[in-house]
């Protein structure tokens, strides 16, 4: 059971960080839309991806890299293209609403949320690869570290998503939606560069 709280800080440490998921949550949660959705889908895909990696995937990817590369460059040119929608959002007149593109509907939300999770290699590096090594070390107990980096990534989803839910009613002006979508493009132009140049060897 001690196995747990090194999970939950270990899961929180590295998904606290600003990265594409959780700019979508958080644009998500400021348009009231598919809000629940958004974090369910989130969360259950990094606990199934953590379980995975405990599993020992994260080992068959090390041993396989044209498998990581061919998900790096897909991960790329998606953030790219997210990144160019975002900036053509931030560029518009109209301030982005609960009726936004960017939550028109229910099916564009799911694809998103998982284009987001699963073409980027970087959740890769910290729930496969990461999350699942350090679980191995606890042994017989790695499950309960499971446990732990599972409950990181349903509580922190839930505070983002909710949490910009709840704050949207103070941030309906206009400046702040182009704002927001500004430092979206540049997430996801940071990310595809950190790909695009970084060394998985």
């Amino acid at each position: 059971m001690i196995a747990i709280i090194p999970g939950l800080l270990a899961g929180l440490s590295l998904i606290i960080a600003i990265g594409a998921q959780n700019a979508f949550v958080i644009r998500q949660g400021l348009t009231k839309k598919f809000v629940l959705l958004t974090v369910l889908i989130c969360a259950f895909s990094d606990a199934l991806l953590i379980a995975l990696g405990a599993s020992g995937l994260g080992a068959l990817i090390k041993s396989n890299k044209n498998v990581l590369e061919f998900v790096r460059w897909f991960g790329v040119v998606y953030l790219l293209w997210f990144a160019f929608k975002s900036a053509k959002s931030a560029l518009k007149k109209e301030v982005l609403n609960s009726a936004g593109e960017a939550s028109a509907d229910r099916k564009s939300v799911i694809l998103t949320v998982l284009a987001l999770t699963f073409l980027n290699p970087h959740v890769y590096l910290d729930t496969v690869i990461l999350l699942g090594s350090i679980s191995n070390q606890f042994g017989s107990d790695k499950w309960f570290f499971v446990i732990g980096a599972l409950l990181a990534s349903f509580i922190w989803f839930t505070a983002i998503g909710f949490g910009a839910k709840s704050a949207s009613k103070f941030m309906s002006r206009p400046i702040f939606w182009k704002v927001l979508d500004s430092i979206i493009a540049a997430i996801m132009l940071s990310i595809a560069a950190f790909l695009a140049f970084y060394n998985f060897n």
